[in-house]
């Protein structure tokens, strides 16, 4: 039987390749869900394409366009947060693609999971704010979730197979952005075309923004903490610029096992919407002799800050992981829109971590009230 998939944030980058495996495995995937933020023009068209049963508009006013413009069409149209929150729910789902950005994606994923429905997770946010909530609910409702990004692809790659009381570390690789090898003065004068421009991956402005300053990193660590139940102590972080080792698992023994391909978001994808099975496809394939050398270096926590700082919240732990992303959000927004420098995302993080209120044992309405108190408070250091 096809797996039937609702897909949260058909538009973006994520979403778009999704969509794109699915053409691939028409025989084995089809499309049930689609939602979108304000894109509405693209999630018209992806409907009209894909004729899933329903579709979410996140923004009230392009509602009734959208409705209209599917009109002919058998597609339940619906509006808003609410609605984004419960379409996971739905019996007609089997698997969510959680593809949202940002703190957006923390309530239908656990929806999702409270109606036991198998998560493919690309919303790293998720994990940061709740970690804790999110993999009890999972071992509660005995329901997977499947990493997509490809450095918990990756780990999870490795370990298939593995007796996990063997591993000694993970190693989560970075490309190290547009500015590796870059000084804080240089960072100083870093516009928002430079920050947009990475090297390997097409991504969205957040998540390269994420990128470029190594947030994205230190939230990836977060989140291996919670998929793969291990301590801070034992993740480590290192610069690949090539991006064709994806991230490695060192075992007690000493041995390593690395996961290596091109930097193809499809692939991780692919395999968290097929797994437990491999599944062909015709994307193009590694030649060694493309890649004669493939190097590895130290990550730059003075020079990028933002790195040290997520470690800072994950050993920290409570709420503080929630904090440090409400404010991220926020200073991101902020750069993206030239109210901030580039060096300034870190103080703006840095200085909401230490005025917000600290929470040892959050439950999820301290998560929400921790997360409002946060942005709050960054959207004032922003503005001074």
């Amino acid at each position: 039987m096809k797996r039937r998939i609702a897909l949260l944030g058909s538009t973006g980058s994520i979403g778009t390749q999704t969509l794109e495996v699915v053409e691939q495995h028409p025989d084995l995937f089809e499309v049930e869900v689609l939602t979108a933020g304000k894109n509405a023009t693209l999630l018209v068209e992806q409907a009209r394409k894909f004729q899933p049963g329903v579709v979410v508009i996140g923004d009230k006013s392009k509602y009734q366009w959208v409705k209209e413009q599917l009109s002919r069409l058998h597609i339940q149209v619906y509006a808003g947060s609410g609605a984004l929150a419960q379409i996971g729910t739905l019996s007609t789902v089997d698997m969510v693609v959680v593809a949202l950005v940002g703190f957006a994606g923390l309530l239908p994923t656990m929806k999702a999971l409270e109606a036991g429905k198998t998560i493919a997770l690309a919303n790293k946010e998720t994990l940061v704010v709740a970690g804790d909530l999110i993999m009890d609910l999972a071992r509660k409702k005995k329901v997977s979730v499947l990493p997509v990004d490809s450095e918990h692809s990756a780990i999870f790659q490795c370990l298939d197979g593995e007796d996990h009381r063997s591993v000694e570390k993970i190693i989560l690789t970075a490309s190290g952005g547009p500015f590796r090898g870059k000084d804080v003065e240089f960072l100083r004068k870093v516009t928002r075309c430079q920050a947009l421009n990475h090297p390997n991956w097409k991504m969205g402005d957040k998540i390269t923004i994420d990128s470029a300053t190594l947030m994205n990193k230190g939230f990836e660590a977060i989140e291996a903490k919670w998929l793969f139940d291990i301590q801070p102590k034992q993740i480590e972080i290192v610069v690949h610029p090539q991006s064709i080792v994806h991230s490695l698992v060192m075992f007690h023994d000493g041995s390593l096992k690395a996961q290596m391909g091109l930097p193809d978001m499809r692939l991780p994808i692919q395999y968290a919407l097929g797994y437990p099975n491999r599944l062909p496809n015709a994307f193009p394939r590694f030649n060694f002799s493309e890649y004669p050398s493939l190097t590895f270096e130290k990550a730059n926590v003075e020079v990028f800050r933002n790195l040290a700082l997520a470690f800072e919240a994950m050993h920290q732990g409570g709420n503080m992981p929630c904090i440090i992303n409400a404010a991220n959000e926020v200073a991101v927004d902020a750069f993206l829109n030239s109210k901030i420098g580039f060096v300034q995302m870190s103080r703006v993080i840095e200085q909401t971590m230490n005025k917000a209120s600290f929470v040892e044992k959050p439950c999820f309405s301290d998560y929400i009230e921790s997360d409002k108190e946060a942005r709050g408070l960054a959207a004032e250091i922003v503005e001074k």
